[in-house]
């Protein structure tokens, strides 16, 4: 009788879940089945909608119940805190599964080249998400001295950071923000938050929705310069072929013409203005240069020579995310991501065999989280073609209990799906005498003995 095919997806975030998820739904798992071990280095699984989505976004959170119905599966196992390649390799993972998915996604900050990125008080976007998102290996403590801040770029991670820094700490309170979170938060010093985008508001990369939430607090008042809405006829042509670029200009153009109100913190969004030198004194940030853009008729920008300095004592880079290389895996360091056809790994030309790319790590950290589906798909079809047409290797002890006393003999302390339903219930009991829904545990030895590891 022949045994099912056993995959191993590194990765416990929506790439790694979808992937599992369109195993389960292939003729593969009708016959002869199929056996789905998902490796996380994390003790909870969920990856970006855990540590990447800020607090204040339950809504986004929520795709973690679709998540829940795959994790729910028998077929499905989870190991948490299971750091690849530290406590199992490549080759390892070789010898147990008929097939490996890599669906790592990004941690680290994209490099900004100018000159004072290294100045005290020059942070990375990523690092202060993973403060505010409780990531156990981080340090508790964030520096919020300034009353000017400065956040460079133009996406859904800037706008996070600006208003995570521009609410009260009492306005986040109602969310999961661990009580190191908030505690920080009440010393913020922040008044004035000033986000720059070196191109025009056609060219903004915020999605309609999250743009909008700015403007929903108490406390901030959204302020864009008229002179900042401009156009030209490449601007103009993607307005029109896109409804959610033509949805960010006109909030922004209704926020232009509107008068100044009086709420207590102000977040500036500012366009055609490229960052061109942090300023420092003493080693630390005193402020921010920038050189004034203008439109060339394609949608891109020219600069004019014209440089404006920004009083601002704090600067975040939110440019973009970076992939974490894999040891064992071929790498392209420009794009930061695995080379792949199709989800196939190429190394050498060739295919490398029985292993596979899907979400970030694959395409690089860009698109909306549901995105990765149709990745997750498309890796699932090729390894399931080279699964029907003999390609993929033999693995050495294919049973279940196999890895099990792998990590046993080991010493891993590893987490289950089981373990995350324990874990949940103590999160949510840590919020129920605030009225609020959870109040995420921190300490990666807290998570662990709540997981019951």
């Amino acid at each position: 009788m022949p045994r099912p095919l056993r995959v191993a997806i590194v990765g416990a975030g929506p790439a790694g879940v979808y992937a599992a998820d369109a195993l389960l739904k292939s003729e593969a798992a009708v016959e002869p089945g199929v056996s789905i071990d998902i490796f996380e280095r994390m003790p909870a699984p969920f990856g970006l909608i855990r540590y990447g989505v800020a607090p204040d976004h339950p809504r986004i959170k929520g795709i973690i119940t679709a998540l829940h119905q795959v994790l729910d599966k028998p077929q499905v196992r989870l190991f948490g805190n299971v750091d690849y390649p530290g406590d199992i390799s490549l080759d390892e993972l070789r010898s147990f599964y008929d097939a490996v998915i890599f669906s790592t996604g990004a941690t680290a900050d994209r490099a900004l080249d100018i000159p004072g990125v290294d100045l005290d008080g020059s942070y990375g976007a990523a690092d202060f998400v993973s403060w505010y998102d409780g990531h156990p290996d981080v340090p508790r403590t964030w520096p919020l001295e300034a009353e000017k801040v400065a956040v460079l770029g133009v996406g859904n991670v800037a706008l996070d950071v600006a208003r995570i820094l521009a609410k009260t700490a009492d306005e986040l309170l109602p969310t999961e923000i661990p009580a190191n979170v908030h505690d920080g938060l009440k010393a913020n010093k922040a008044l004035e938050v000033h986000v720059f985008g070196r191109r025009g508001p056609a060219q903004a990369k915020f999605s309609p929705m999250e743009l909008r939430e700015l403007d929903h607090s108490p406390n901030i008042e959204v302020i864009v310069n008229p002179e900042d809405i401009d156009y030209d006829d490449g601007s103009i042509a993607e307005r029109r072929g896109n409804k959610q670029t033509d949805m960010v200009a006109k909030t922004l153009e209704n926020w232009a013409i509107r008068d100044i109100g009086d709420r207590p913190h102000k977040l500036f969004l500012h366009f055609f203005e490229s960052p061109s030198e942090i300023l420092g004194e003493d080693g630390r940030v005193v402020g921010l240069r920038t050189e004034r853009t203008e439109l060339d008729g394609t949608g891109n920008v020219k600069g004019t020579g014209r440089f404006t300095d920004w009083d601002v004592q704090s600067v975040y880079r939110a440019v973009g995310y970076l992939s974490d290389e894999l040891p064992k895996l071929p790498w392209d360091v420009k794009s930061g991501t695995v080379p792949d056809e199709g989800g196939r790994v190429i190394d050498a030309g060739g295919h490398m065999q029985s292993t596979y790319v899907t979400g970030w790590i694959r395409r690089g950290p860009i698109g909306l989280i549901g995105h990765t589906k149709g990745d997750a798909n498309e890796t699932v079809a090729n390894l399931l073609a080279d699964h029907a047409e003999g390609r993929l290797g033999t693995p050495a002890s294919p049973e279940p209990a196999a890895v099990e006393t792998f990590l046993a003999e080991r010493s891993v302390r590893y987490t289950t799906w089981e373990g995350w339903y324990r874990l949940d219930a103590a999160e949510k009991a840590l919020g129920e005498p605030q009225g609020r829904a959870r109040v995420k545990i921190v300490e990666r030895e807290e998570m662990l003995d709540a997981s019951g590891a």
